[in-house]
C-alpha cells in the first residue's frame, strides 16, 4: 500500500511541475526571435528574446504581435497610447505636441550620411490610420526602430491592443547582448 502512495505522490508532483513549466513557457518566459531589420539598431536579425503576456504594454515597449500584412509574429516599439496624437517633424517624434528623445535611434542616427532624416515627417492624419487624428481607444500606433526601412503603423495602421501577444523584456542571444531590455 505504501508503495502505490509513494507511486501516485510522485505523478501528482511530476505532472504539478510539468504543468508550471508549461505556464512559464507559454506566458512569462515565451521565446521570439527576431526576423528581418526593421528593429536596428536595438535588435537585429536572429535575436532571440523573451516576452511576457501578463505585462501590460507602455509607451516605448517593444511588442510582439501577428503583422496586418501576413500573420507573422513582428516586433514593433509602441509610440502611441489611445488618445494621443502623433507627428514627427525634422526627426523629432511629437506625442500631444510634446517633444519626446528617443535615445535608442541615437546610433542610428548618428551614422546617417546623406542629409536625410531617419524618419520622414507624419501625422496620424497623412499616414495609413488617416483620417484618425489621435490614436482610438483599444488600439496602438507601433513603430519599427529603423524607420527607413519598416513596416509599421504609418502604413498598415493601428494595431489592436488585443492582437498584442506580449511585452519583451530580455534578450538572451547574442550572448555578448544578453540582458534585460
Amino acid at each position: 500500500m505504501k508503495k502505490k502512495h509513494s507511486t501516485l505522490y510522485t505523478v501528482i508532483q511530476f505532472s504539478f511541475i510539468l504543468l508550471l513549466a508549461l505556464f512559464l513557457r507559454v506566458f512569462v518566459l515565451t521565446p521570439v526571435e527576431v526576423v528581418g531589420i526593421s528593429m536596428e539598431p536595438t535588435y537585429h536579425e536572429s535575436d532571440r528574446l523573451w516576452q511576457s503576456s501578463f505585462l501590460n504594454p507602455k509607451r516605448f515597449d517593444v511588442a510582439t504581435f501577428p503583422s496586418p500584412r501576413d500573420g507573422k509574429r513582428i516586433v514593433k516599439r509602441i509610440v502611441g497610447l489611445p488618445g494621443d496624437t502623433i507627428r514627427m517633424e525634422n526627426d523629432q517624434l511629437y506625442i500631444n505636441d510634446k517633444k519626446y528623445d528617443e535615445p535608442y535611434l541615437d546610433e542610428f542616427k548618428n551614422a546617417l550620411t546623406d542629409g536625410n532624416p531617419l524618419t520622414t515627417d507624419f501625422t496620424l492624419k497623412n499616414s495609413a490610420t488617416a483620417p484618425a487624428t489621435v490614436v482610438p481607444e483599444g488600439k496602438y500606433f507601433v513603430l519599427g526602430d529603423n524607420r527607413r526601412k519598416t513596416d509599421d503603423s504609418r502604413y498598415f495602421g493601428f494595431v489592436d491592443k488585443e492582437a498584442i501577444v506580449g511585452v519583451v523584456y530580455f534578450r538572451y542571444y547574442p550572448l555578448n547582448k544578453i540582458g534585460v531590455q
